[in-house]
Order: structure tokens, then sequence, then C-alpha cells
């Protein structure tokens, strides 16, 4: 639970300490003394926004911090811990977590976990499955459709199954998206496609070989040299060994041979040497001889393979010129267009497929949205008659509330609908069901929706009658109600005081009210107030029992400290099951 709320320069607060009680804790004060800040506060926590405005003036910045109690943290929601494992922070010795915001005059907000700073994304994620704020703001919403929606499928345990539908529904709007794609680009497709296609062929035809077009270069410079290159060879090997055409002409291989039979003619050990390395150079020069032979003998003689190479650069050109750069560019190039074709596939067979695939879908989703509406239908019969009995407690005895489910026909060739039981329906992101909340305020009044048939106070009370039926199903462990009273009084308010007793059974209730008969109700009652000069510090935020909670009850119900207005409030004490100052601290139930 929220065991400890620190607030620090927070509008009129300037250092403030609440610990609220584990069932139903109140907070009192004048109006305008600054009992708000704890909604705004708690608001700031959640990961609300910052309002620089709501900083202290000639203050720097305005600081939250909560302390979460053992008892919650021991045993956290999964996603809770993940978040608080994810962000770095860490856990105190006894297994308390703290949590940290600040707002700076500047506008500049921070979040801290456990210790370690925090996106306010954070904050938000971590706050989420721990508190709830609810106010009047939160009861206006409580008119959109949506939100009656998201009531019912919260109470009937839904939740799972619409993010089943709504998966379901994601997958058949792709994949219809895709088909209509398809079918409206058909002829563009088709281009495309062939245009492709005659690539490909073109490229297979020429069957292009990576590299190929620089070998292609070296190959035609050396056609287009072929006679200078055989004369320079055959020179080159008739001055080593000689020509057919000229038997006495002297060679190099000759020359070196006769040098060499000179020199070991002698009888000096250093000629000999030099008659050695003669005998050496005489072998490279008979195998140069030797190669130059064969690569005279490797020559391409044929006049037509100069035209044949020629030709072949031209057809690797006009692959370049199309596909790619080069013809690595070319070969990549026909790999994309082979995987683009499967893409393309506009054939009769691949739109049947796909419009067999899109058919099952559609049916499938028809059939979770008959599975939806069907749960919908049994538990918005529970909820009508359940809060129904709530607002009888809350002096609605009267009125009757009732959650009416309805859905939209269309004709088959709606692209948005399903067929759910031999009907065509909308088929809608959350199901094919409208939801709308109702009520009769009295025998004979028509059935209104809640925002044409409830008034501001009515409406307060059938938010508050939802939540004490949601209890069970609200993993929320904290609930923070800001004046969900307001525009009550006398017994409604007495009845709204203890519902909200009720609901600290199974909830940490935190409420701000102004009505002395809800305050009564709480476990633990906290008072703000303001000194002469505005400021409210540690002094002036003070828990009240025994005599000093009467005063303040007095206070609140006439704003005297009188025998009658005190007797009243030990009256409405008795009533509420908290008469004395020990018991003041009594958990209800």
């Amino acid at each position: 639970m929220l065991q400890e709320l620190r607030i620090t320069d927070l509008g009129v607060i300037d250092d403030a300490v609440l610990e609220p009680d584990q069932g139903f804790t109140v907070v009192t004060g004048e109006t305008g003394a600054g009992k708000t800040m704890v909604v705004t506060a708690l608001g700031l926590i959640a990961g609300g926004r910052g309002d620089a405005g709501k900083v202290r003036a000639g203050r720097d910045r305005a600081a939250v911090e909560i302390r979460w109690s053992p008892p919650v943290v021991r045993s956290p929601d999964p996603a809770t811990e993940a978040t608080v494992n994810a962000a770095g922070g860490r856990f105190d010795d006894d297994g308390s977590l703290i949590v940290v915001r600040t707002v700076g005059a500047d506008g500049r907000s921070r979040g801290h976990v456990g210790g370690r700073a925090v996106p306010l994304g954070t904050l938000s994620d971590l706050a989420e499955p721990l508190i709830a704020v609810h106010g009047q703001s939160e009861a206006i919403s409580l008119l959109r459709p949506g939100a009656q929606r998201a009531v019912l499928d919260r109470f009937a345990g839904l939740l799972p199954e619409v993010a089943a539908y709504r998966e379901l529904r994601a997958r058949w709007q792709r994949l219809a998206a895709e088909l209509a794609d398809r079918r409206a680009r058909a002829r563009e497709r088709a281009q495309r496609e062939q245009l492709l296609r005659l690539g490909l062929a073109e490229i297979e035809g020429a069957a292009p070989r990576p590299g190929e077009d620089r070998d292609l270069v070296d190959e035609v410079r050396r056609l287009q040299n072929l006679d200078v290159l055989r004369t320079a060879a055959e020179r080159a090997h008739d001055s080593l060994t000689g020509s057919a055409d000229e038997d006495d002409a002297p060679t190099a291989v000759a020359l070196v041979h006769t040098a060499r039979h000179l020199l070991e003619a002698s009888d000096d050990p250093r000629l000999g040497e030099l008659a050695g390395q003669l005998g050496q150079a005489s072998v490279v020069l008979t195998d140069v001889g030797s190669e130059l032979s064969g690569y005279l003998a490797d020559l391409d003689d044929d006049p037509t393979r100069l035209g044949q190479v020629l030709e072949r650069q031209s057809v690797l050109r006009a692959l370049t010129r199309r596909y790619g750069e080069d013809l690595h560019a070319v070969c990549a190039w026909a790999r994309s267009a082979a995987q683009e074709l499967l893409e393309l596939d506009t054939s009769e067979d691949r739109l049947a497929h796909l419009q067999r695939e899109l058919d099952e879908l559609r049916a499938q989703l028809g059939r979770a949205a008959a599975r939806l509406s069907g749960e919908r239908a049994a538990a918005a019969d529970r909820l009508g008659r359940l809060v129904t009995d709530e607002l009888a407690s809350l002096a609605m005895a009267r009125a009757a509330v009732r959650v009416r489910v309805t859905q939209r026909r269309v004709d088959g060739d709606d692209p948005q609908a399903v067929r759910v039981d031999d009907r065509w329906l909308v088929a809608g992101p959350d199901g094919v069901d409208q939801v709308e909340i109702v009520m009769v305020a009295h025998p004979g009044a028509p059935e209104l929706p809640i925002a044409r048939g409830a008034s501001g106070g009515e409406l307060s009370r059938v938010m508050l009658a939802l939540e004490v039926v949601l209890a069970d199903s609200d993993p929320v462990s904290t609930m923070v109600f800001d004046e969900v009273d307001a525009g009550v009084g006398g017994r409604a308010a007495t009845e709204i005081g203890a519902r909200l007793a009720v609901l600290a059974r199974s909830h940490q209730v935190i409420v701000v009210t102004h009505l002395a008969q809800v305050a009564a109700h709480a476990n633990r009652h906290y008072v703000v107030d303001a000194d002469s000069c505005g400021r409210i510090g540690t002094s002036n935020v003070r828990m009240v029992v025994g005599r000093a909670r009467e005063r303040e009850l007095a206070r609140m119900l006439g704003g005297t400290n009188g025998p009658a207005a005190r007797a009243h409030a030990r009256d409405l004490l008795s009533a509420a099951g908290r008469p004395g100052t020990p018991t003041a601290l009594r958990r209800v139930g």
C-alpha cells in the first residue's frame, strides 16, 4: 500500500507528510487550503503532466516522494517488478520502494525509482497497476462510449479476449489491404512484372559471368596489338635461339655457350667460377626461348576473333547500361528482380489463394466477435443489476441502471462487416458491440443515457457504485477520490461514505472531501490548514482523532464549534462505527 506521501513546495504546500491508513483515509480542510494538492501530487507520481505554475513561488522546484510499503512490493505484480528492475531501481532493506517526482520552476520534470533516474513514462508504467485517481474529470470520461465498453470488459474479465480479437482484426485488415492493392494495381503490377521478366530473359540469354567485362578488355587490347606482339616475340626468339632463314647469324645462346667454353679452357679458378655462372645463364636463355616459342604458337591467328570479342563487349555494355554499373551489379539486379516477381504475382491463382485466406480470417473474426458479444451481453445484465443495487445504498433507490449492448447491421459487401449469427455486423476495433450505460431516474421515467439522465451528483454516485462493483476485478491497490461527493449532501453523502468504507475493505482508499458525512467513515483523518501567511508546512497537515476530529467534523457541518455541532459530529462518528479515539484508526469490517 501507499505508506507515506511527502510533498515539498507544491502549490501552497511548503512541506507536508501524510501516512495513509491501509483502509480508508480522508483529507479535509477549508476551501483553498491546499487539500487538492494531495491529488495533484499523486497525479505527478503517476506520470501526469508537470506544470511549472504549481511550483511554490520563490522556490526552484516542487518534489513529491512516496513510499510503497512492503506488503505490496514483496509480492509485486510481475509487470511492476519488471519495471523497477528494467529501470535499475532497488528496493529498500525492508522491501519498500521509494518513488520521487520533481518539477522545476523552468518546467523540467524528473523521476526517480528506487534511487535511479527514470523517464516519466516509467513512472506511468509503475503507477498504473498500483494507483488510480478518480475525480470529476474521470466521471465525465465515463460518458464516452469507449470508457463504458472498457468498464463492462473489466467487469467481465474480457481484456485478454479483447486483445486477441484486436490482433486477429489487425491481421484481417492487413490482408484485406494487400488483396485490394493487388487488384487495384493489377495493370501496374502486370506492366512491372513484364518489364522484370524481359530484363531477366535478356540477362539469362547473355549469361554474363562476374568479371567477364574486365577480361574482355584485356583480350581486345591483345588482339588489337597482335602484329606488334608477334613481331616482338619472333625477333626476341630469333635473337636467343636463331632463325630458320639465317642459319649463320650469331645467337645469344650460342655466344654465351662459346664464352663459357673459353673460360672453362683456362686454368684460372676465378674464370672457372664465371664459366659456371654463364652455364646458368645459358639455361635461362634456353628456357625463355622455349617460352617465346609457346607464346607464338598460342597467338590467335583467327581473323574473326576480334570481331567476336567486340560483339560480346557490346552485349555486356547493353546490360550494364540498363541494369547496373558492372556485371556484379547486373547479377545483383537479376536476383532482386526474381524476388520481386514472387511478390508481384497477380495471377488468378494467387489472388484466389489470398481471397480464401481472407475469407477464413473473416470467419475467425466473426466467431471471436460472437464470443465477445455473448459474454458482454451476459455480463451487462449482471453489472446493471449490481450497480442498481449499489445505487439503492447511495440514496438513489428509485433509479435503475442498465448496460445496453447493441450492434450495427450492415450489408455483407461492407469491407468492415463480419458474419455473426446470420447477421452482417460492423467489426470495430473492440468488437461488434456498442456499449452504453443507461439509467431510469424513477419508475415511469424514460430510459436515457447517463450523459442525459444523470446530474453531476448522480453521475458521481454512478461512478462510485461502479467502482464498488468492480472492486474485486480491479488490480489497482490504491484508489484516490477527489471530491467524488460533489453535488450531493444529506443522506446521499452518508451513503457515499459508507460505500467508500466498503470499498476500503479490499483497497486502500484516499478521499479528498468537504462533507462531514463522508469523512466520518474514514479510518484515518487528515486536516490541511494554512497559516496566516497562506503557507502549509508539516505542522499544518495533521492527523486528527478524538475531540480534534469532532471539532473538524463540526466545522465541516456548520462552521461552528458549539455543543450542538459537536454532538452532531459525535452522532456521525457513532453512526459510522467510529466512536471514541482508539477506534478512529480501526480498519473497516
